[in-house]
């Protein structure tokens, strides 16, 4: 049983729209029941990112942004501080060895330091993942 794994925007955000779940998120959000999910420090302003941008596509209004944020705060995300010796450097030469923006490799960077599988519907981060040995949670 997996207690522990970093999370990538994609899964969370597909909880917010119902045209965009699917089994996997759904497995993944059953799974924060009994484990706990580490994010990233930039995953906040992804995720308000994210709820503007469909507000402003009204696929969401105001209020149903308020509630997610609310439903947010009370499953087992972590939210992980910078760690000192993550540069903006060394975050650059990482993305770019894996091809990947640097708010994916952000997602990585963090499950492959703490040895943490990773749970994404993402497939350039789930290849960039196997590609360096991260487990990927399984559904």
């Amino acid at each position: 049983m997996i207690k522990h794994f970093v999370i990538d925007n994609s899964v969370v955000m597909s909880w917010c729209f119902k045209d965009e779940t699917n089994k996997y998120a759904e497995a993944i959000l059953h799974r924060l029941s009994e484990a706990t999910a580490f994010v990233p420090s930039i995953w906040p302003l992804e995720v308000v990112n994210v709820l503007l941008v469909a507000e402003r596509k009204k696929r969401l209004s105001e209020a149903d942004s308020a509630r997610f944020i609310t439903l947010l705060t009370q499953l087992p995300i972590v939210l992980e501080a910078d760690h000192p010796e993550s540069s903006m450097r060394e975050l650059l030469i990482f993305a770019r060895a894996n091809n990947l923006s640097s708010y994916d490799a952000s997602y990585l960077d963090l499950a492959m330091k703490s040895g943490y599988p990773i749970a994404t519907l993402d497939t350039k981060l789930i290849r960039a993942a196997r590609k360096i040995d991260v487990q990927i949670v399984p559904a």
